[in-house]
């Protein structure tokens, strides 16, 4: 019978995430890598937002981007890892990239899915109304594809949580990603578990704070009792 000795006990990586969250090191990298993760998300989702609406709207805006987009969105976010080395050196911009290229393109995508499933009636209807073009963008369009959008955020967080750990374990000399890279070279299971079950239960808390605001957000489509 095959023996899996190098998973530690359930209760070793309890004890290990306490010793690691009482000597410090958890909440000072756990913090280094929320404030990468919340600027390059951050990011992703303005620009990933506006992109997306821009591509949706527009057929030229669409015809000239879509070859990049899903060329990127293909592509390894471990290859811009040198790229990245290479403009930011070994710090924070190297984290925040990782971050902004792992969930940008996705809620383009979905974005623009969203933008072009609105119904024509809907905005044949603004139109006659007297709604101008940023009016129906912002008034008719992005409402209309909130779901969608709020979907590609959805994918977008779990992939930036991702691609912050891979920078960090790479080339930053802080953070989760570092932290973890740091007691796997020790060959300490226990704490790279331990870790790993924190990195985890943040995932999952961020992805619940972007459910959340959604829920809050598509409210109003939600049918009368």
């Amino acid at each position: 019978m095959l023996q899996l000795s190098f998973l530690p006990p359930f209760s070793s990586v309890l004890r290990a995430a306490m010793d690691l969250i009482i000597s410090g090191q958890i909440l000072g990298n756990l913090r280094a890598s929320l404030i990468g993760l919340a600027i390059g998300f951050g990011l992703a989702v303005s620009s990933g937002v506006m992109t997306g609406l821009m591509m949706g709207r527009y057929r030229a805006v669409e015809t000239m981007l879509e070859p990049f987009v899903n060329a990127f969105l293909a592509a390894p976010r471990l290859v811009f890892v040198p790229i990245l080395y290479a403009l930011f050196g070994v710090g924070r911009g190297v984290q925040v990239g990782i971050v902004f290229l792992s969930a940008f393109f996705v809620i383009v995508v979905n974005t623009m899915g969203g933008i072009q499933q609105v119904s024509a009636s809907h905005v044949e209807m603004a139109r006659s109304f007297g709604a101008g073009e940023r009016q129906l963008l912002l008034r008719v369009l992005l409402p209309g594809a909130l779901p969608m959008t709020m979907a590609g955020l959805r994918l977008g967080m779990g992939r930036a949580v991702k691609g912050m750990i891979s920078g960090e374990m790479f080339i930053a000399l802080f953070g989760m990603g570092a932290l973890l890279r740091t007691y796997g070279s020790r060959f300490d299971s226990a704490k790279v578990f331990a870790i790993l079950l924190i990195i985890v239960i943040v995932a999952l808390v961020c992805s619940y704070a972007v459910a959340l605001v959604e829920r809050r957000l598509t409210r109003w489509m939600e049918p009368a009792a």
